[in-house]
């Protein structure tokens, strides 16, 4: 049994929630084709992609179903665009699921809200979040072109509306400035110790750019270094289980 933890800001501090993981809820994968005789779009022009046999071979595509997709009123689906072939990053991960999932379930919560998605890759809880009415920006590592562009081709492909953006954690410019989230959302963004010193300083300059905003993320518990780099930022874990 894996296990995850839900992790948001409030009133200055941070509270951990920890619940199991057992299965992939909302994710039903299929091999159904895409539209446009199953070839990719791509977001900037319309035509399409071209890819090599290789590309072709390792791109997959899963359709993820909240609440009565039928009913347009009481639920709906959402198509990614993974390849296995990247090292990280166009693929959905377990976390992203559960995150959401946790975004339909508390979808009142979104509703009207400015989100902000920090390493979206295929961007599955960003892509709930503006299904159920929040204004999104989806964000990924900047020198990963191909990650950028893969978010591009998540909303086409779904028709949805997010705003994109490179952003490198640590890094900071006009465009980071700019943000003012009221939700700020991780899905595994915890994955690499050697990058916690980054995100950490990311999230503490988002949370005081906006001091009503909340961060919330979801995790595989792969390091201990997470206490530390929370004492570190100074900030409160409340009800925090490790």
């Amino acid at each position: 049994m894996s296990c995850i933890h839900l992790l948001l800001k409030s009133n200055k501090s941070i509270v951990f929630y920890f619940f199991p993981f057992t299965n992939q809820r909302g994710k039903k994968k299929s091999n159904w084709e895409v539209p446009n005789g199953g070839m990719e779009v791509n977001g900037d022009d319309g035509e399409p992609a071209a890819k090599s046999p290789a590309e072709e071979e390792m791109t997959t595509f899963s359709r993820h179903n909240f609440g009565n997709s039928g009913n347009t009123d009481d639920g709906f689906s959402v198509t990614i665009i993974e390849n296995m072939k990247e090292e990280y990053g166009l693929f959905v991960w377990p976390c992203s699921i559960v995150l959401a999932e946790y975004i339909w379930q508390q979808k009142s919560r979104f509703t009207g809200a400015t989100v902000v998605e920090l390493g979206a890759g295929t961007s599955l809880p960003g892509l709930v979040a503006a299904k159920v009415g929040a204004v999104v920006t989806l964000t990924d590592d900047s020198s990963r072109v191909e990650v950028v562009t893969h978010m591009r081709r998540q909303c086409d492909l779904n028709d949805i509306k997010c705003k994109i953006r490179g952003l490198t954690w640590g890094v900071w410019d006009a465009q980071t400035f700019s943000l003012c989230p009221n939700i700020i959302l991780g899905a595994d963004v915890l994955y690499d110790s050697c990058a916690f010193d980054d995100l950490f300083a990311t999230v503490t300059f988002l949370l005081q750019n906006c001091p009503s905003s909340v961060f919330i993320t979801t995790y595989h518990n792969r390091s201990k270094q997470r206490r530390y780099k929370i004492d570190v930022t100074e900030l409160k874990c409340d009800g925090a289980k490790y």
